[in-house]
Formats: structure tokens, C-alpha cells, sequence
């Protein structure tokens, strides 16, 4: 394993966050984007992905953003404008507390979390990959905001990325691991979680059994809770209260808050407020750093409209699947490929693995709610006529690749010490 020490054309410095530049105004966007929002506010903010919601804020207010690069180190110039076919979209959550004095004193920012969204080219199926944050990868060759460009390295824990290269190096990172291309990404600070969650009036969630984290300050008893501010954050950072104490019962706990955040975006108490819609789109684009090709009004717009028909079923929250190691996790490489060679193929994809160490079934989920249908054994096309073919059947993966679809109702499981 290499020691993590970023090569510089100026030696000594130490691995820092990308600089952000400002948002140039967008001129008669700003015209635009008022009508954008006027008009598709409730649209948009029923899609998926809450990183996909176009606010006016946006394009008149001064923006965070960050080029990403290839792996060249050349400047990727996004293509702007309709959403059409698949996309890729990377969200690295920061603990670096966004400069917060309440947060503590950090030397360095460390993506926690890091999850990649895949869109289905027919915009039927959406895909939330969690990456833990004590996976072993290769991290490639990153570029030096400052110039020049840190070294490669072969084994590293992936959290590492953020504070190593910056969203750039997340990128380059993730798509080194997975074979995918993602042209669009953001990072998320501590304060966006308690804005959003804030917005929207809170996330109801399931809990098992008592948590109590006093790294976090999370004390929940059993049973339901509606999560908000402070404490839903503590909730989303939770680790030594939940499954086994380690990162893996985190990332289900967080599927948990996730799933009933997606039902509580799509449900009609939230469309039918416009003071929850405002403020949940507000506070999400307040609160992220976006790549260049992810801030613009016209793709924000046209991203959340491909998301927003797809139905909770379709949307998947998997968790890499990996195996214990010395110090951490290693990536199950035949488990992986499988998955993301569905998601290259933009074959629909079922879950056969437990919700994970964090989550559990919840006894008194809604009548209407069902498990995952079973899956087929492959994927396969039987043609129906001549000339025709039915949708692929979906991949079953691996038992391997645990987590959940928006539509199942789990509960956090407290710590089994």
C-alpha cells in the first residue's frame, strides 16, 4: 500500500480541496430561469434526485463550481441542454462542516459518502450506487488545482479522494472503479442535510430498537420518528449506533433515511406546498459545490424532468459489494462487474442480498407496500413477434450487493454489539 503523499510541482504542500470559483451571472438566464421555475417547480422537485431540482437561485446567486477532468487531465466541456438517454451523476458528502465552526476543527475534507446515480437511457430506472467509505481502490493520477498533478497510487481507502484531489479526483476515482463515465457531480456539506431535511418539514423514519450514538449525539427509541435539523443529520453520520458498528451499517441506515425521503418528495403533501418546494430546492443547491457541467438551469431543469416519472419501484439503493480486509473492505470484483455491466447495458437490475447490516424489514409497513418481485435468473430478450423484442429480464445480482428499492419500508437496526 502507498503511503498517501500527493507528488507537486511545488513540494511540501499538502493535499487540498479544489479552489471553487464564482458563477458567472447568467445574464437573460435569469429571465428564463424565473419562468423555468414558475412553471416546472412542482415537476421538478418530484424527481429523484434532490441535486436535480432548478431553482432561480441558481443562476442568480453566486454559485460554488468545479471543472471536472479526464484522465488525461484535460477540462471536460459539458454538453448543455436536453437530458436525452442514460446519464451519471457523482454526490461526494463532505465532513469538513463547510467551514462551520459548530462542526469542530478539520484539517481535512473526507467524502464519508460517496454514491454514484444511474440514469436508464429510458428513463424507467434509476440506480443509487453507495461506495463505503473504508473501500481499498486504486486512485489514478489526479490534477493539482494549483498546477501539475499528484501521483497515482494502488491502494488507498477511497474517502481519501476528496482531500487528496478534489471532486476531480472522487471522479476520476469512481470512474477508474467502475468503468462508467460521469460527466456531472456535486459535493454536499453537513449544513445541506439540515436545510433539506429542515424544508421539507422532516423525514419520518422507522427505528427497530433504541440507537445512541455519543459520537453523533443520536438517541432515538424505538419506533417512529420524524428526523429533522441536527438530528437528522446525526441520524445520516451514524455509525457505531447502528448494524455492526462499522461504515457497511451505515450506508443501509442511510438507505433507510433515503427510501422515505424519495416517498416523502413524491408524495402530494410536499408537491402541493410551494413553501416545501421552494425551500427544499433552495437549500439543496445552497449547500453544494457542483461541477461545471451540473449547474447550469438548463440541465438542472431537464435532468429532474427525465427523473420525475420514475416510479419508487424502479429507484435502487445498492451498496458496492465488497469483502472484510486488514483495515477495511476490498471491492468483490465478480459481484461488481456484474452490476455495472447491467448499468453499462441499461438492463434493469434486481436485488437478492439482504437490505443490508443497518436496516431491517418493517413489521408495519403499509399494506401497499411489497417486497422486490422476484427475480429472473438472467438477462435475456425473447422476441414476441418477428422483427420485436421484449425488455430485458432483470439481472439478478449477486447476494452479494445489499440494499433496497424507495418502495420498501425498512427500519434502522441499533447496534448488535
Amino acid at each position: 500500500m502507498n503511503d498517501l503523499r500527493p507528488r507537486h510541482n511545488r513540494p511540501g504542500r499538502p493535499a487540498t480541496l479544489a479552489r471553487h470559483g464564482r458563477l458567472r451571472p447568467f445574464g437573460t438566464w435569469r429571465t428564463i430561469a424565473k419562468v423555468v421555475v414558475a412553471t416546472l417547480a412542482v415537476a421538478l422537485v418530484s424527481g429523484t434526485s434532490v441535486a436535480a431540482i432548478a431553482t432561480w437561485d441558481v443562476a442568480s446567486s453566486g454559485h460554488k463550481s468545479v471543472a471536472l477532468v479526464d484522465k488525461h487531465g484535460n477540462t471536460i466541456v459539458p454538453q448543455v441542454g436536453a437530458m436525452d438517454g442514460a446519464f451519471n451523476v457523482l454526490l461526494a458528502g463532505s465532513d469538513s462542516g463547510g467551514g462551520n465552526a459548530a462542526y469542530g476543527e478539520r484539517g481535512e475534507s473526507l467524502n464519508d459518502v460517496t454514491m454514484l446515480l444511474h440514469v436508464s437511457k429510458d428513463h424507467k430506472n434509476a440506480t443509487v450506487v453507495s461506495f463505503p467509505r473504508d473501500m481499498f481502490v486504486a486512485i489514478p493520477s489526479c490534477p493539482d488545482p494549483t498546477g501539475g498533478s499528484f501521483s497515482s497510487m494502488t491502494s488507498q481507502k477511497i474517502n481519501t479522494t476528496l482531500t487528496y484531489g478534489g471532486l476531480p479526483c472522487t471522479v476520476l476515482t469512481v470512474e477508474k472503479l467502475t468503468g462508467m463515465t460521469i460527466p456531472y457531480a456535486a459535493v454536499i456539506e453537513f449544513d445541506g442535510v439540515i436545510e433539506m431535511s429542515n424544508a421539507i418539514g422532516g423525514v419520518p423514519v422507522c427505528v427497530a430498537g433504541a440507537i445512541t450514538d455519543p459520537y453523533t449525539g443520536l438517541d432515538l427509541s424505538a419506533g417512529q420518528h420524524t428526523l429533522k435539523g441536527a438530528d437528522a443529520l446525526a441520524f445520516l453520520r451514524t455509525r457505531h449506533g447502528v448494524g455492526d458498528g462499522s461504515d457497511l451499517g451505515r450506508i443501509s441506515n442511510q438507505q433507510v433515511f433515503l427510501s422515505t425521503l424519495m416517498r416523502t418528495i413524491k408524495s402530494a403533501d410536499t408537491l402541493a406546498n410551494p413553501g416545501k418546494v421552494y425551500g427544499l430546492a433552495k437549500a439543496a443547491v445552497s449547500n453544494m459545490t457542483f461541477s461545471n457541467g451540473f449547474k447550469s438551469v438548463p440541465t438542472l431543469a431537464s435532468m429532474a424532468m427525465a427523473l420525475k416519472n420514475i416510479s419508487l419501484d424502479k429507484i435502487v439503493f445498492a451498496q458496492y459489494p465488497t469483502n472484510y480486509v486488514a483495515g477495511g473492505v476490498a471491492a468483490d470484483q465478480a459481484s461488481a462487474t456484474q452490476l455495472f455491466d447491467a448499468l453499462a447495458s441499461d438492463t434493469p437490475i434486481a436485488l437478492t442480498g439482504t437490505t443490508g447490516l443497518g436496516s431491517e424489514a418493517d413489521p408495519n409497513a403499509p399494506a401497499s407496500s411489497t417486497a422486490a418481485p422476484a427475480p429472473s435468473a438472467s438477462s435475456s430478450t425473447e422476441p414476441t413477434s418477428p422483427g420485436s423484442s421484449a425488455a430485458p429480464t432483470d439481472v439478478a445480482l449477486s447476494n452479494n450487493v445489499h440494499g433496497q428499492t424507495a418502495s420498501q419500508y425498512t427500519c434502522s437496526k441499533p447496534f448488535q454489539g
